[in-house]
């Protein structure tokens, strides 16, 4: 008779293995997006840009944390997943502090520069979630990159919206709105993240992939 234990250790390093490749893909992906969409959000002046780059950008940390953990035990899982929750509150504080700055000293956002960046954006972060849908139930770990990866292509679309919005009534300052949104979207990820790994993370019991 086949040892039940043996394959269920066998399957969960097959699927360790399939979680690390697209891990590496998404990380890739995500470090060329923060690149190329911060640059766009410095020159076109968007508050909505730089606040999508900056997601990217948490994206590829928490890409990185979850490659250190993966194959650990449920709380070293967990514990990550508290650190990219912390990361998501930092980024949602950071793009709210832009957003003030830019009302009290103005902004002119770019809408051909935004269109363009944001496109690209959302085609490469689409992808990245075709990608990650697979492993979104796993555990809390790529649950919570398939959740950063999700807001990614919120913000693009919102982006595209925005711009067109203010291509068509001129009204400059919806880029700080969809900002301020944007925030507001990091900040009810963290607290879905932080909400669901705190338990498991505290748990005195640190189970194995198998357990």
């Amino acid at each position: 008779m086949p040892c039940c234990e043996c394959e269920s250790t066998s399957q969960a390093l097959v699927q360790s293995k399939a979680q690390r490749r697209v891990l590496w893909v998404v990380l890739a992906i995500n470090v060329a997006i923060f690149l190329a969409e911060f640059g766009a959000g410095f020159w076109a002046d968007s508050t909505a840009l730089q606040g999508d780059s900056l997601d990217s950008l948490g994206d590829a940390l928490v890409y990185g944390l979850s490659l250190m953990v993966l194959g650990r035990s449920l709380r070293a899982r967990a514990g990550a997943a508290l650190i990219k929750g912390g990361i998501q509150l930092v980024f949602a504080g950071a793009v709210l502090a832009e957003v003030v700055r830019k009302v009290i000293v103005g902004a002119e956002p770019l809408p051909g520069v935004m269109a363009v960046a944001a496109s690209l954006a959302l085609i490469a972060n689409v992808t990245c979630l075709a990608l990650l849908t697979r492993f979104r139930a796993d555990d809390i770990n790529m649950r919570s990159v398939w959740l950063c990866s999700r807001n990614d292509v919120i913000g693009n679309a919102g982006v595209l919206l925005t711009t067109a919005l203010i291509a068509w009534t001129g009204w400059r300052w919806l880029d700080l709105i969809f900002g301020a949104g944007l925030a507001l979207l990091f900040l009810r990820t963290a607290v879905e993240v932080l909400s669901t790994a705190w338990p498991q993370f505290s748990s005195r019991r640190s189970p194995n992939v198998g357990d």
